[in-house]
């Protein structure tokens, strides 16, 4: 039954931080070699090869690995961050539930945690609870996904600026539990739906990395990575407490029954972009200064891909494979692949996706090793999915 199994192999660049792999099944075993460690620079505490099964159960990983000075092997095993898979479905699913112990009034503003959060810069979370008293705080963040910058084990920022009148500073005697937890698989639809934290006017310098916004045009600046590419359609979904209603789809007051769309013209940062739009010229400034006492009920501004093709996918250039995948990318210029065959790019890309887990354990006997290697490393990879399965 050879012609059924499904079998992936692989490489990459170790970072020293968790890595993820994504592919279209979910294997049962999963195979890897440091080749820097095993072949190029043998060195003590050094894990060169794992393997794991899924009857293992997740996060575990039988190895080998140099100990000593470096001149002999011997095995070992991780029990805690080894190999595990995932899948991505049709609901966001979020990791361990933190304890926020402050968070600064400052732009961008500074969460600091009880626990260390584990957390690395790019990830995406979402804060709860974020009452002082009753009725002071910063409740205004409650629900938003926002993408971190990682400062140190305990704390991390977010794209927002809660040094405005409204906002409260978090501390250790605040009401309830503030909490933050991470989405694990933020996104699962590509580019779909962004929160916006600010919006630049024409001449005016965008908040981020203070690119110049041209005349017809609105900078728009959002919590976490919007996934747009230059081309893409857009409308703006903005209550009106926030202001700057005239940005929004509907209605078109030039074509009436027609909505307003506006496209990006450039992308400056993962979470900034450029968008050409008819009412930029005239839009009233947009308002990020929330009371807590206009929190419950609450709807928070967005911006939103539009179109009619939703497949995903990518333009085929000279070099590229006949049948790109589609891809995105999350933070900065780093394109992740998708699953998904080609089609022409759209407004929600399916992004769900499955693959495994290489963690950034340590050996249960020599705790000096770790899995993924140190950063640089070569690491190559295989994983098999089988048909049948005895004994397990």
């Amino acid at each position: 039954m050879t012609e059924y199994n499904k079998m992936a192999r692989g490489r990459f660049v170790s970072t020293g931080l968790a890595q993820i792999i994504n592919l279209p099944f979910l294997p049962g075993t999963v195979e890897l070699w440091n080749y820097t460690a095993q072949f190029a620079a043998p060195t003590a505490d050094a894990i060169v090869s794992a393997y794991w099964d899924s009857g293992m159960g997740q996060g575990q990983a039988i190895t080998t690995g140099y100990t000593g000075a470096g001149t002999f092997l011997a095995t070992d095993g991780v029990s805690v961050n080894g190999i595990s898979t995932f899948t991505a479905g049709q609901l966001l699913q979020f990791g361990p539930t933190l304890v926020v112990t402050d968070i600064t009034k400052a732009n961008p503003a500074l969460v600091t945690t009880s626990t260390p959060h584990n957390l690395k810069s790019g990830d995406v979370v979402i804060l709860e609870g974020l009452f002082q008293t009753t009725t002071t705080g910063m409740p205004q963040l409650n629900g938003i996904p926002f993408t971190v910058t990682v400062i140190s084990p305990t704390t991390f920022t977010i794209p927002w600026n809660t040094s405005q009148s409204n906002y409260t500073v978090i501390s250790g005697a605040a009401t309830g539990t503030p909490r933050v937890k991470k989405v694990l698989y933020p996104y699962i639809y590509f580019p779909g739906v962004a929160f916006i934290s600010a919006l630049t006017a024409p001449g005016g310098t965008t908040p981020v990395l203070g690119t110049t916004v041209p005349v017809g045009c609105v900078g728009v600046t959002t919590t976490d990575a919007h996934n747009f590419v230059v081309g893409q359609e857009v409308a703006f979904r903005i209550p009106s407490q926030w202001g700057s209603v005239e940005l929004n789809s509907l209605p078109d007051v030039l074509i009436p029954g027609s909505p307003l769309y506006g496209y990006v013209v450039a992308v400056t940062d993962y979470h900034e972009v450029i968008v050409s739009i008819a009412s930029a010229s005239s839009f009233t400034a947009f308002n990020s200064n929330q009371t807590v006492a206009s929190v419950p009920g609450l709807s928070y501004p967005q911006i939103v891909a539009v179109g009619d093709v939703n497949t995903g996918g990518v333009q085929i250039s000279l070099g590229s494979p006949l049948y790109p995948s589609p891809y995105f990318s999350p933070i900065g210029t780093t394109r992740v692949s998708t699953i998904n065959g080609p089609a022409i790019q759209g407004a929600f890309v399916n992004n769900t996706s499955m693959g495994f887990i290489i963690g950034s354990g340590a050996g249960t006997n020599d705790t000096d090793s770790v899995l993924v290697g140190t950063e640089g490393d070569v690491i190559y990879w295989r994983a098999m999915a089988y048909d049948i399965v005895i004994g397990e």
